[in-house]
């Protein structure tokens, strides 16, 4: 039996979200039509939507009359229809955000963040924070609002910015639309902000990489590795404008990518914790030093998406011109393998030109290393050498440093997490043995495969 069968009876005593700015109301006698679904009818919030259970332009399931308040001879308590001042605006041709585009954007936003302070304000007043946010965008009235800026310690100390709750989920709708016609086109060594293409694939591409070149190690193979200075401080909004807008051609999709794009947080900024780490971020580092329209905030998936759009240039350069048949990426970290270290040396030449040139980058010097693969390569804290691959030394340090030394609430999620990432190298039994009696210094017990720990008796 199907919902629909289920629902004619009490379609009619459900209330739509009220009236605000920018509504309107309509008359509709639903005496007529009991059996039809009402435009006043939404389904729960995380459910799939249907066409013609929000009003819009494009389809409605209720004939539409006069303007005023909807009532019903049947039902026992008025109801309202809301339909937004730019309903003109969601047409096919505008390619214009629909609703169901908006609230999966929303639930893509809180996965992992539903004990935020900031996703359970949203989600107070959900529906009418959704609305809202639905008619700022439809009727191009949408302006991004206020960043908080804090700074992290580990590995080093680092500005990371986080945008309001309601543009997180701006942020989603827009990558959610316009990254899949990307993503097809990047080259398979890029990884980073692409789902299934995390750091461990990084590491697993590269060592498949190196054991290909070496015939299984037993052959010489070079390894060169890259790193762009102050990456994320220098990009070039207007180059990467261009770059954006060469792939998405609807108005509407291309003046959301504008606006998040150009939005500098510096203008709406809450500083978080203490102005002494501030001061330990160096100041080539930092966005408040960056000139205008330059800079994306390190920790909105905006950011991290445009910068796969902007080093894509980079990547099909690598790959299409240098001819590199191995090429891993990891955000701006990137590796090229070949049996030549003159071809190399080569190489590095032609992208040391090539990055100023097309994307106003520049190679740091002091991260720029080109060795023999069977010293070892290190790469998204993974170390791979002949026949292993484990986790970088200096983290299994810090890792037991801190789990000693940090408060008991924070031991249980912090020891899982460390589990985790050493669960990822292919070799990191030992690492996990050390990570494991920290915890059990601790009060926690571990599992016995050392892949979790369990919480302590209270």
């Amino acid at each position: 039996m199907t919902v629909k069968a289920l629902m004619p009876v009490r379609t009619l005593n459900l209330v739509a979200p009220l009236p605000h700015k920018g509504t309107d109301m309509h008359i509709t006698d639903t005496a007529a039509s009991a059996q039809v679904w009402s435009g006043a009818v939404s389904q729960p919030i995380g459910s799939s939507l249907r066409s013609g259970d929000v009003d819009s332009a494009q389809k409605r399931s209720t004939p539409r009359t006069t303007r005023g308040i909807r009532t019903s001879t049947t039902a026992t308590r008025t109801t309202t229809t809301r339909t937004t001042s730019a309903a003109a605006v969601l047409s096919a041709a505008s390619n214009s955000p629909t609703f169901d585009q908006l609230v999966q954007a929303y639930l893509d936003c809180r996965k992992n963040k539903r004990n935020s302070s900031s996703c359970l304000a949203f989600e107070s007043r959900l529906e009418r924070n959704l609305c809202d946010l639905f008619d700022e965008l439809t009727s191009g009235t949408y302006r991004p609002g206020k960043s908080i800026c804090f700074v992290i310690t580990r590995p080093k100390h680092r500005e990371v910015w986080a945008a309001e709750f309601r543009d997180r989920v701006v942020h989603h709708l827009l990558y959610n639309y316009i990254a899949p016609r990307f993503i097809a086109g990047f080259v398979a060594g890029s990884s980073a902000c692409i789902p299934g293409r995390g750091t461990l694939y990084a590491a697993q591409r590269l060592e498949h990489g190196i054991r290909s070149i070496t015939q299984n190690w037993n052959q010489p193979a070079f390894y060169l590795k890259m790193d762009l200075a102050n990456f994320f401080v220098a990009i070039d909004k207007h180059v990467l404008f261009t770059q954006v807008a060469a792939k998405v051609y609807e108005p509407f999709w291309l003046e959301l990518a504008r606006i998040i794009l150009f939005h500098d947080p510096r203008d709406n900024v809450e500083m978080r914790g203490s102005r002494s780490l501030l001061a330990k971020v160096p100041p080539h580092k930092s966005l408040f030093n960056a000139p205008a329209d330059t800079g994306l905030p390190i920790g909105n998936l905006s950011s991290q998406f445009f910068a796969n759009v902007h080093l894509n240039l980079l990547d099909q350069f690598c790959v299409h011109q240098l001819k590199a048949r191995y090429y891993v990426r990891y955000v701006d970290d990137f590796i090229l393998l070949d049996a030549s270290a003159k071809r190399l040396n080569a190489d590095l030449e032609r992208i040391a030109q090539f990055l100023p040139d097309r994307l106003g980058a520049h190679l740091n010097p002091a991260k720029t290393i080109l060795q023999p693969v069977d010293r070892g390569v290190d790469f998204v804290g993974h170390v791979i050498k002949p026949w292993r691959r484990t986790t970088r030394k200096r983290t299994v340090k810090s890792a037991i440093s801190r789990i000693r030394t940090m408060p008991d609430d924070d031991v249980f999620e912090t020891g899982n997490s460390y589990l985790g990432l050493l669960r990822q190298a292919s070799h990191s039994h030992s690492d996990c043995a050390q990570i494991a009696n920290a915890l059990r210094d601790r009060g926690h017990s571990v599992q016995h495969d050392l892949t979790k720990i369990f919480k302590k008796k209270t």
